[in-house]
C-alpha cells in the first residue's frame, strides 16, 4: 500500500504566493525562461532555471549555476519570501481552468514505493534531463517541483477534502494564464490521521506527469543513503514531493505531432501508403478527431480524417500499449512511412501540446513551406494510462498532456545534506 505522509513545507508567505508561483521548469527553453524572469524577480523560475542569472553563453549546467540556485533560495528564505511550517501538514491544492476543477493533496511519497513499483510509471526518462534535476536537488537539498501523481478515487479521501475546503484558503489567486489556484492547510489532527490512514488503503499511485523529477529525487535519495549508511528510513531524503489527484478529476488533452518532411515521398505516394492502414477522407475544414481510433491530418493545406482500419485495430486490441492511438500512429505510419524510428531523439518530429490548439499545427507545417505533415490526436484517457502502468509497460513518448499545470515554488521539501 502507498505511503503518503504529511510534511513541513517551505512555502511563500501569503503576500508573495502569486508572484512566486511558476510554471514547471521544462515548459520553457533557455531563451524563453530568461525573457520571462526579466521583470519577475520573485518568480520561482529564477531558482528553477538558475542559468537565467548568467550570460547567454555561460554553461547552463556548470556547478556555479546550481550554486546560484541554492544561494537564491537561502537568501529568499532569509528575507521572509518563504516561511517554514513548524509542524507536518497535508495541503490541498485546487486548480480551476475554465469549468474544470481538480483538487490534489500535497504530501510526501516514499522513495521505496517508487523503487518497489507501488508508485507506477508509464514513460521512459532521458539521462540528460535527469542529470540536470539531480544536480539541482542535490545542490539545494530541496525538492522544488512537485511530482503530479494520481490514484484511483477513494470516497473517504474525498470526504476529508470536502470538509477542509469549507475553511478559508491560505492562498487564493489567478495566475497570468487564467488558472485559479487555491491552497488549504490540513491542520486538524483528525483530518491528518484520516488522510494518512486512507492512503494506506490505496494500493498504487501513478506518475501522471513529472517522470524526470521523480527519477531525479529518487537518485538523490539513493546517493544520500550511500553517504549516510546508518540511515533509518525516516529521513526526509527518503521521500519526494508530490501532489496526488483522484483519477476521476483529471483532464488529459491531446498531444499532437508535426513531421518536417515526407521522407522523400510525394503527397500522392504518401497518401497511398497511409491508405494501406487507415481509411482516408478529406475534410472541408480543420477539425479535431471525435473519438478513439480517429486522427486528423494536415497535409499541403488540406485536412484529412484518418480512421484506423478494423483489421489493424483487431490485431492490436489485446495490448494496452499497442492499442493506444499514439502507438498506432507511431507503429503504422511514423516509423514505416516517415522513417521516425525513435521519436525521443529524431529531430524531424515535433510534439505540440493540445493546449496550443490545432492552429499551431498549421503554423508549424507552414514553417516547413508545406513540405511537412501534422497529426491531431484524440486524447489518451486516464483509464488507458492506468492500464499501461498496471501492465508494467511504457507508453510512447509524449502520449499525454495534462492541464492545468502545477506551479513550482508553492511547496518546497527540504532534505538533509
Amino acid at each position: 500500500m502507498a505511503i503518503v505522509k504529511p510534511f513541513k513545507a517551505l512555502r511563500p508567505a501569503v503576500q508573495y504566493a502569486k508572484d512566486v508561483a511558476a510554471l514547471p521548469y521544462d515548459v520553457y527553453d533557455r531563451e524563453e525562461a530568461k525573457a520571462y524572469v526579466k521583470d519577475k524577480p520573485l518568480s520561482f523560475l529564477n531558482i528553477d532555471r538558475p542559468e537565467t542569472q548568467f550570460d547567454d553563453n555561460h554553461d547552463m549546467y556548470g556547478d556555479d549555476v546550481y550554486d546560484k540556485a541554492n544561494e537564491m533560495l537561502i537568501e529568499e528564505e532569509e528575507r521572509g519570501i518563504f516561511v517554514q511550517d513548524e509542524k507536518p501538514y497535508y495541503y490541498l491544492y485546487e486548480l480551476t481552468m475554465g469549468d474544470h476543477t481538480q483538487t490534489g493533496i500535497v504530501a510526501l511519497s516514499a522513495v521505496d514505493d517508487y523503487l518497489n513499483d507501488v508508485c507506477k510509471k508509464h514513460e521512459l526518462t532521458v539521462a540528460k534531463k535527469e542529470a540536470d534535476r539531480i544536480h539541482h536537488v542535490d545542490t539545494t537539498s530541496a525538492q522544488t517541483g512537485p511530482i503530479f501523481l494520481t490514484y484511483r478515487s477513494q470516497k473517504s479521501i474525498k470526504e476529508v477534502v470536502k470538509k477542509v475546503k469549507t475553511d478559508t484558503p491560505l492562498y487564493d489567486f489567478i495566475s497570468d494564464d487564467g488558472i485559479h489556484h487555491r491552497v488549504w492547510i490540513v491542520s486538524d489532527e483528525q483530518d491528518i490521521s484520516m488522510l494518512e490512514e486512507n492512503f494506506n488503503q490505496v494500493p498504487y499511485t501513478y506518475i501522471a506527469d513529472g517522470h524526470h523529477r521523480a527519477a531525479s529525487a529518487v537518485k538523490v535519495a539513493l546517493k544520500r543513503r550511500e553517504e549516510h549508511p546508518d540511515y533509518q528510513g525516516n529521513e526526509e531524503f527518503n521521500y519526494f514531493l508530490s501532489v496526488l489527484f483522484p483519477d476521476d478529476e483529471l483532464a488529459i488533452l491531446d498531444y499532437n505531432r508535426v513531421v518536417k518532411d515526407l521522407n522523400g515521398l510525394t503527397d500522392e505516394a504518401f497518401l497511398r501508403k497511409v491508405g494501406e492502414k487507415f481509411d482516408i477522407k478529406s475534410l472541408p475544414k480543420k477539425d479535431k478527431p471525435k473519438k478513439k481510433g480517429e486522427i486528423t491530418m494536415y497535409l499541403d493545406e488540406v485536412w484529412y480524417k484518418l480512421k484506423v482500419k478494423k483489421d489493424v485495430l483487431k490485431a492490436k486490441a489485446a495490448s494496452p500499449v499497442d492499442s493506444l492511438d499514439v502507438a498506432i500512429l507511431q507503429d503504422e505510419l511514423l516509423a514505416p512511412i516517415l522513417g521516425i524510428g525513435d521519436p525521443r531523439t529524431d529531430q524531424r518530429i515535433k510534439f505540440v501540446g493540445g493546449i496550443r490548439g490545432i492552429d499551431e499545427l498549421v503554423k508549424d507545417v507552414e514553417k516547413t513551406k508545406n513540405a511537412g505533415v501534422a497529426f491531431a490526436m484524440y486524447p489518451t484517457s486516464i483509464t488507458e494510462l492506468l492500464n499501461v502502468a498496471d501492465a508494467h509497460l511504457l507508453m510512447p513518448p509524449k502520449s499525454t498532456w495534462f492541464e492545468p499545470k502545477l506551479r513550482s515554488g508553492l511547496f518546497i521539501h527540504k532534505i538533509e545534506r
